[in-house]
């Protein structure tokens, strides 16, 4: 994993200004200070620039981003500046810039203001307010020469909704940054006849940069052998700890499935993994059969510390759980289960691991006498997504190449589930079940998706700015 995600920020104005308006420079440099702060706040990887007002300052400003490998910046439009003291600044960094139109105050009190008798003192003052007027001049600019550009406008101070902006970019940064230095491992092959799942991993590396592994099942078989007692013991009495272990689960299982977990923790810090997609048959091979019927424990317990792990060789669906769990929300392994007409509502989960970080209440194990659909048989984990609301995030490969997000807020609801040692939840869509689960299938996504807690569907929407990646919400 690389070094934390890098914010550059600077603020700009006119050094012909200073001095014809006192203190207008030392205004605006305590305005960009307030800024500085708060991103300081959500994060300490700040590169500040300070105040750029010529073309000289732009230049050297640009040259500190490059250096320093800033992945997105927060342009403070002070008061007017010309377009040419911006545009080297990010010609050189070439990362997406955020642009801060915010104005001191929510507006100027204009009896004080036409008080003055001082022109000269007045026009100061309105240039500090006069941070839109060189917006669109930058805006212009930008798009003519090919920066990506996002803006937030509104007030400098008691501005909730600029407040969440900009919590919500440096998000999104983190999330783009996390992406493009993960390490996704794959181990295995794909489940055969799921044609939805194949993907082209170079599409992969093209929308979200990273490092695909290709793993052998032989190598967690190895490192299944090497285990000590000592270590079963001490991973089943974490299993105890973590999960509500049903009476019923044989010990042995219980024994199986902490070599497994111990040999994957291994397997996972060696190759660095921040991902996993598996799925193998394993028949004709008792130690890859055992290694993969007994992993769903281990992969629950590497998904709920930030290192998703998505059945069924599901890459995309990997990728769109590393992005919900980066998000803070999660992440779990999803997928249509059934629908209740009468409560409105959609049932999802999955067999194999859950994002046990997000249940609603302790997570279950239960014995299974069979896999559906796959060879072997052992232990499983039984889960609702914690109540309250949600949001499903679907990476979707495109006819003819590239990808694009698709993502839903909905709500986690109590009732009965389907209790049969899977992952399984009710959720309920402002649209209604009917027209949510035929929007949804419109946009042609596999059958798998990522759910996690809350509703962070704006979130989503800026990381795919930030990827250049089109985000479709239903």
């Amino acid at each position: 994993m690389s070094s934390e995600v890098k914010i550059g920020l600077f603020g700009i104005g006119l050094d012909t200004y200073w001095d014809q308006f006192a203190g207008l420079k030392q205004r605006l440099e305590g305005y960009l200070q307030e800024i500085h702060d708060r991103l300081a706040a959500l994060h300490p990887q700040l590169i500040d620039a300070g105040l750029v007002d010529s073309v000289d300052k732009a230049f050297a400003a640009g040259s500190l981003f490059r250096r320093g490998e800033v992945d997105i910046i927060f342009l403070y439009v002070s008061t007017y500046a010309l377009s040419s003291t911006v545009l080297p600044v990010v010609q050189q960094a070439k990362v997406p810039v955020i642009i801060l139109n915010l104005a001191p105050e929510a507006s100027t009190d204009y009896d004080s203001f036409n008080a003055l008798t001082d022109r000269t003192r007045m026009t100061g003052e309105w240039l500090a307010f006069c941070s839109p007027c060189s917006v669109p001049e930058i805006a212009n600019v930008f798009k003519r020469v090919g920066i990506r550009f996002h803006t937030v406008t509104g007030m400098l101070r008691d501005d909730p909704m600029v407040v969440r902006e900009i919590e919500e970019w440096v998000a999104a940064a983190k999330v783009r940054h996390a992406m493009a230095f993960n390490r996704l491992g794959c181990m295995g092959h794909y489940y055969s006849g799921m044609l939805d799942i194949y993907t082209d991993l170079t599409q992969q590396y093209a929308a979200f940069g990273g490092h695909i592994e290709l793993i052998e099942v032989e190598e967690l078989a190895v490192r299944r052998r090497q285990v000590s007692k000592a270590e079963v013991k001490d991973r089943v009495k974490l299993f105890y700890t973590t999960f509500d272990v049903q009476p019923d689960c044989p010990a042995v299982e219980l024994e199986k499935a902490a070599m497994t977990s111990v040999a994957l923790d291994g397997l996972v810090s060696d190759h660095r993994l921040g991902s996993l997609a598996y799925y193998y048959k394993g028949t004709g091979n008792p130690d890859n059969e055992e290694a993969i019927s007994s992993i769903i424990l281990g992969n629950s317990l590497l998904t709920a510390r930030g290192i998703p792990v998505a059945g069924e060789y599901e890459i995309k669906n990997a990728q769109a759980m590393k992005i919900m769990d980066c998000l803070g929300a999660g992440g779990s392994f999803t997928e249509y289960y059934a629908m209740d007409f009468k409560d409105d509502i959609v049932l999802m989960g999955h067999d194999g691991p859950g994002h046990i970080a997000i249940a609603e209440g302790k997570t279950k194990v239960r014995p299974l006498g069979v896999y559906h659909g796959k060879v072997g048989s052992g232990l499983s984990v039984e889960m609702s997504v914690r109540n309250g609301p949600v949001t499903l995030l679907s990476v979707v490969e495109r006819r003819g190449g590239g990808l694009f997000l698709l993502v839903a807020e909905g709500e986690s609801v109590p009732g009965p589930i389907l209790r049969i040692g899977n992952t399984n939840s009710r959720y309920r869509f402002p649209m209604g079940a009917r027209q949510f689960v035929d929007s949804w299938n419109s946009h042609g996504p596999a059958h798998h998706c990522a759910v996690g807690v809350g509703h962070i569907a704006s979130r989503i929407d800026k990381l795919g700015a930030l990827l250049e990646m089109e985000v479709v919400k239903i």
